[in-house]
């Protein structure tokens, strides 16, 4: 049975809940925004609901479903683009937009959905918002989000800068997750593009407008004093220290903050006393929370800080007293934890041991490797301060190790069947320094029972000391036995030789978090590794998919701590689904970690080995091939009056060139005579720029206007360009003959027309007359009022692909078999001059079904021989929905045909496959010009 029981992409319906007898049975409602206090050493375990959090969210769940009131036109357009599934290959995640839209319920909703709720500070001057999201729901993301809304916002109403700012100040708890966190700069590849979070390649533009700085929370460390110095300087003053930090950025004010892993950023209270140790244990550290918020609070004094956002999948604060409870932030706006997490499969499942064969702990009747540090034997061994790398360990950690190694045999074994390019990884998470180095050494010595885990240049002892300094980027004290331990690491790995020679050429601090970060990553320093053994549980931003295995070797005091050490392997491998569209389960086993969420059971199927992506990109050697269109908002119905003309009963109009000098010979003249000696000519011929046929059209309507505006209902621009239509569709047709040879010579042909305007007008004036009519005029967007293939941005996709010869595109993405045979049917007809499947694309048109305006995006764009740009849509099936589509399309390409100036468009559907090539053909032939 899989914890799995709601899709990722809505709201949760249902959750877990634990019945009397202690199994776990389904109930149909979300779960509460709640938190488990677990106390490990006595076994007790209770529930604090989060009040506000629940009730902001009914009153955000009535304002989605009322239509967002308040927001700005610019974050409705983002909000429909993010709501909209089509509009990137996989869609959010239902906690990523609930957090995104919470967020903006706050700062733009109307003050009738949040009457009454208050939330709280953390005792300083400056709002904070905190969204909690577990490990893997995509925090990175929605700080992607939060850029995108307020930068575009801002730009856009530049007065309104209480609730929006274009300067971004992210501030990350290390390096590691510091690095994570460029692609948040708004550059070519970053999460903007491969999320596609803008709505219009023109606000995608304007994105690159926001000002982003990332910097780690040591720069917000003041000053060293130089004790040395030659002029003694005072403390450095706030405005300084702005200058330093924020560089660039410090010439905004009104600055929004996002704190990552923000319960670092922890303002201690002045009266609650709490102990280093104390803090240690709920993974804080005191001198980095107090100088992370005194550092913002110096920047809120000389630039303001506008708002902050705070992420953190365990937004906890210790709370001063003597048990181990811990406090959440007051001002966390909205919740998807741990729990909704499983729930929905957005991570693996943890399993924990809840029985063996041997006698269990007495006080709890547990599995004593459910909390092995806890068993006497364990915890006074491990704690010894001096004990040597040779010593053994404990029996029962033993027997922990060829128990847990047992089953990590088996998923390695698996994985090298499924083809994975890495092995699964046992992370272990030890409570000194001491025990790590024992661990290493019971590995690499041999002593472990499985000759698998015996692999020295596949296993890494992380030593805290130098990944610290890594963390700020300092220098370690030397360790030669380290350094050449890390690059015997490099050595065996099955890397290319130049990233080899690149990796040993790396400091020791910089070479160990190279390895570290990149666990399981191919053609990283850290692909080949299989056994990670760490003081603490490693730093924020570790994202290794391949961890399948966790022993914890320390004491667990409290549900925040179990949270934070199994977050490390919760990370998925595939996010492949059932015929349900849930996420398929996977697990990390867990020994020595009481993590209160648990699955029994029988061990589930390795994870699939990651599916080979292909680059969708546009080919620029192509450019013939770009297909372009207009895109349009709406299609408006408009009753104007039109002049019209019946062009069979205009009679043709003969200029006769015998009548109509286009040149002339000039002699000098005195009296009646001539000096035809001295003759010069004056020569229309020898002039052609002044008979362009766009100034005789131009010229000819000019007048035809100057007749028809008095007596003309409709607006005067309106007839001009009614005018220049019929007069230029007159001229380019065999109505008008020139009953000369010589003249027929095109210029000759203007000239002659030019000499004779008057006539053309009269005569064509004789034919025109007004009728009101009913027209669709197309509404363009003018952000963007232009599309093409050219601007499509590069993706990847582990679909099957077609690669492309007729094409702007380089690949054509196969969600059916249908689409591979249009393909082919594209690439080999004689009449497709070019082609484009709408993937990434945007050429879209709107429709209304069930009372609300929809998006219908038609499968392919054709170009054909004659000039014709085909939208084609391929359907097995029909029922209403898809007939109202296709009605919205033949309305979009009755008004892009009229409105004119965008070539000629057609539309068809095709039920069959055999009917693409009737279809091609069909609308290949070139319709009869206008008569």
């Amino acid at each position: 049975m899989s914890l799995i029981i709601n899709s990722p992409f809505v709201c949760p319906a249902q959750h877990w809940v634990e019945s009397k007898s202690g199994k776990l049975e389904i109930k149909p409602q979300r779960r509460p925004a709640s938190y488990e206090i677990f106390d490990a050493r006595n076994n007790t375990k209770r529930t604090e609901t989060l009040d506000l959090v629940n009730t902001i969210r009914t009153r955000v769940d009535q304002w989605r479903e009322d239509g967002w009131p308040g927001v700005t036109i610019v974050t409705r357009k983002l909000l429909e683009h993010w709501h909209d599934r089509e509009a990137r290959q996989h869609p959010f995640y239902f906690c990523q937009l609930e957090a995104i839209e919470t967020l903006i319920w706050w700062a733009e909703g109307i003050e009738a959905y949040k009457q009454g709720i208050a939330i709280p500070g953390d005792g300083g001057m400056w709002e904070r918002l905190c969204n909690k999201m577990a490990t893997g729901a995509g925090k990175t993301t929605v700080m992607a989000m939060i850029i995108t809304w307020q930068v575009l916002n801002a730009l856009t109403y530049p007065k309104r800068n209480k609730d929006f700012s274009r300067a971004v100040f992210i501030v990350a708890p290390g390096l590691t997750v510091k690095e994570r966190l460029r692609v948040l700069m708004p550059s070519e590849g970053s999460y903007y593009d491969e999320f596609n979070l803008c709505p219009s390649e023109a606000l995608r533009q304007k994105l690159n407008q926001a000002e982003v700085l990332i910097e780690n929370w040591h720069t917000l460390m003041p000053l060293k004093d130089k004790d040395r110095s030659v002029v003694k300087k005072g403390r450095e003053s706030d405005e300084a220290f702005t200058r330093r930090v924020l560089g660039k950025l410090a010439a905004h004010k009104d600055i929004i903050v996002i704190n990552d892993e923000a319960h670092h950023a922890y303002r201690k209270p002045p009266e609650i006393k709490i102990s280093k140790k104390a803090a240690e244990e709920h993974g804080i550290d005191l001198d980095e929370a107090t100088r992370w918020i005194e550092g913002l609070d110096r920047i809120h004094k000389t630039r303001r800080i506008q708002r902050c956002f705070d992420l953190s999948a365990t937004p906890f604060a210790p709370t001063g007293k003597k048990s181990t409870e811990t406090a959440l932030f007051d001002w966390i706006i909205s919740d998807f934890g741990l729990n909704d997490a499983i729930e929905a499969g957005l991570v693996k499942t943890p399993r924990v041991v809840v029985r063996d064969d041997a006698v269990p702990d007495a006080k709890t009747l547990r599995s004593k490797l459910y909390h092995i540090y806890r068993d006497p034997s364990v915890s006074e061994d491990l704690n010894r301060a001096k004990a040597e790398p040779h010593e053994a360990l404990p029996k029962l950690v033993q027997d922990a190790y060829t128990l847990l190694g047992a089953d990590w045999r088996e998923t390695r074994a698996r994985w090298q069947e499924a083809g994975h390019h890495s092995p699964p990884v046992m992370l272990t998470v030890c409570n000194r320094t001491e025990t790590a180095a024992r661990v290493e050494t019971y590995f690499n010595k041999g002593d472990a029972h499985w000759p698998e885990l015996h692999a020295p240049n596949r296993t890494l002892r992380v030593d805290s000391k130098v990944l610290e300094k890594a963390e700020i980027g300092e220098t370690a004290s030397s360790d030669k036995d380290y350094e050449a331990r890390l690059k015997a690491i490099i050595d065996a790995a099955r890397i290319p030789e130049t990233r080899r020679e690149q990796f040993l050429a790396l400091k020791k601090e910089e070479l160990l978090r190279e390895i570290v970060d990149n666990v399981g990553k191919r053609g990283a320093a850290g692909q080949d590794l299989q056994n990670v053994i760490s003081v603490a549980m490693l730093s924020e931003g570790w994202d290794a998919k391949n961890v399948t295995h966790i022993m914890g070797l320390r004491a667990f005091t409290s549900q925040l701590l179990c949270e934070q050490v199994v977050g490390r392997g919760l990370r998925r491998v595939s996010y492949d689904t059932d015929e349900n569209g849930l996420f398929l389960p996977e697990y990390v086993n867990v020994f020595g970690v009481p993590l209160s969420i648990s699955e029994t059971g029988e061990g589930g199927e390795a994870p699939p080995p990651p599916k080979p992506t292909t680059q969708i990109e546009v080919v620029p050697d192509r450019a013939h091939l770009e297909i372009r269109w207009p895109n349009v908002l709406r299609v408006e119905t408009v009753v104007r009056p039109q002049l019209v003309i019946d062009w069979k009963k205009v009679a043709p109009l003969i200029l006769d060139p015998a009548s109509t000098p286009i040149s002339a010979d000039l002699a000098p003249a005195l009296g009646g005579a001539t000096d035809m000696s001295k003759v010069t000519a004056i020569d229309l011929e020898k002039l052609p720029d002044g008979f362009r046929l766009q100034r005789l059209v131009f010229q000819a309507a000019r007048k035809a206007f100057e007749e028809l505006s008095h007596g003309f209902t409709g607006t005067h621009e309106y007839l001009a360009a009614q005018m220049v239509r019929i007069v230029e569709a007159f001229l380019k047709s065999d109505r008008l003959a020139i009953p000369s040879l010589f003249h027929s010579d095109p210029l000759r042909r203007r000239i002659l027309i030019a000499l004779n305007i008057d006539l053309v007008v009269q005569h064509l004036l004789s034919h025109v007359t007004e009728q009101n009519t009913e027209r669709l005029t197309p509404v363009f967007d003018e952000e963007n009022p232009i599309g093409a293939t050219g601007q499509m941005r590069t993706w990847y996709t582990t679909k099957p692909c077609f690669p492309t010869i007729r094409s702007h595109i380089s690949h054509l993405v196969g969600d059916s078999a249908w689409e591979g045979h249009a393909a082919n049917v594209f690439e080999k007809h004689e009449s497709v001059l070019a082609y484009a499947k709408n993937d990434h694309l945007g050429f879209q048109v709107y429709y209304m079904w069930a009372g609300s305006r929809r998006r219908y995006v038609p499968d392919f764009l054709v170009r054909l021989v004659g000039g014709t740009i085909l939208a084609l849509e391929i359907k097995g099936t029909d029922s209403p929905q898809n007939k109202a589509k296709r009605d919205a399309l033949a309305e979009w390409v009755k008004a892009i045909n009229a409105a004119g100036g965008f070539g000629r468009w057609a539309w068809d559907v095709a039920f069959k496959p055999g009917e693409i090539q009737d279809i091609i053909t069909k609308h290949t032939a070139v319709p009869e010009p206008a008569a």
